[in-house]
């Protein structure tokens, strides 16, 4: 039996800075050329991702923005979209004006990822666009209309603002759209105090995305192993046959997993699949 392993970024494969450390770059990079079938699944964007991983010759699609995406890496082209549907999409962007929020809405227009932006209320945002424009993101564009944004097919709408807030407005988009919708309310570990509330279309989950990676993949065999480390990693902890939460994940999460590993600080998923594969590359051989 083949195995594919998928990964959850931030807080599970990368470390506290957000970047590969070059150890696992190096054993991702060799396992890669004897024939890993590895990929990652995340809330990050492909660009972003691209970054990130440069330099490593993923063969599986990778999963962006939670599901909403599955793209090829190097040439970041969408294999597969789920947006919201546009009806949706307006009646939530109401529903975050009238909270006082703005905001940033990602979409495919058909050629290029965009990010529309308009007002800039918080520190929490002013953070965000910052690192992205930083690293050279060139989704972004600022409008004086958000609305102009539903032309294109909007992937995700994210609100930045503090927890308590965002939870009563999570609720009341829920309460309104929670059958045609996935939304999530989770910290920033990378900015203290901000939290994000993100919202996708239902098939948007990293899940379902796994799921249509083995089918259309050619992956119908194969054994799944996952690793993450927040509540958004539950679906697909619950359909992989091997879940691995790292140390520091969330408590709920760890409900879920078939085993807790070390930290995401120690390298320790890449050292989990080195171990792991070069086990069952052995067995095979001797099989």
């Amino acid at each position: 039996m083949n195995t594919v392993y998928v990964s959850d970024l931030d807080g599970t494969l990368l470390g506290n800075d957000a970047i590969l450390s070059s150890f696992s770059k190096q054993v991702l990079h060799k396992l890669l050329s004897q024939g890993l079938q590895f990929t990652v699944a995340s809330a990050r964007s492909v660009i972003s991702i691209q970054r990130m991983l440069k330099g490593l010759n993923l063969r599986l699609p990778i999963i962006e923005f939670n599901g909403a995406f599955i793209s090829d890496l190097n040439s970041g082209r969408h294999e597969i979209i789920h947006a919201i549907h546009p009806d949706v999409v307006e009646s939530i962007y109401k529903l975050i004006i009238e909270f006082g929020y703005v905001p940033f809405i990602s979409s495919f227009n058909g050629v290029e990822d965009c990010v529309y932006y308009k007002d800039i209320i918080n520190d929490g945002m002013d953070w965000y666009i910052n690192q992205c424009l930083k690293n050279q993101d060139k989704r972004w564009r600022t409008i004086e209309d958000l609305t102009y944004s539903f032309r294109d097919q909007v992937i995700c709408l994210t609100v930045i603002g503090h927890a308590q807030q965002l939870l009563e407005l999570q609720d009341i988009i829920f309460e309104k759209h929670g059958t045609s919708i996935e939304i999530h309310l989770f910290p920033n570990q990378y900015s203290p105090g901000w939290y994000w509330l993100t919202v996708h279309d239902s098939k948007a989950t990293k899940d379902q995305a796994i799921q249509t990676l083995v089918e259309n993949y050619g992956l119908g065999e194969s054994e799944i192993v996952v690793f993450g480390d927040q509540i958004n990693d539950i679906k697909m902890f619950k359909i992989a046959d091997y879940a691995i939460a790292v140390a520091n994940a969330d408590a709920k999460l760890k409900l879920f997993a078939s085993s807790v590993i070390g930290s995401n600080t120690e390298d320790s998923v890449v050292k989990y699949i080195h171990q792991d594969w070069s086990k069952k590359v052995a067995l095979n051989k001797i099989g």
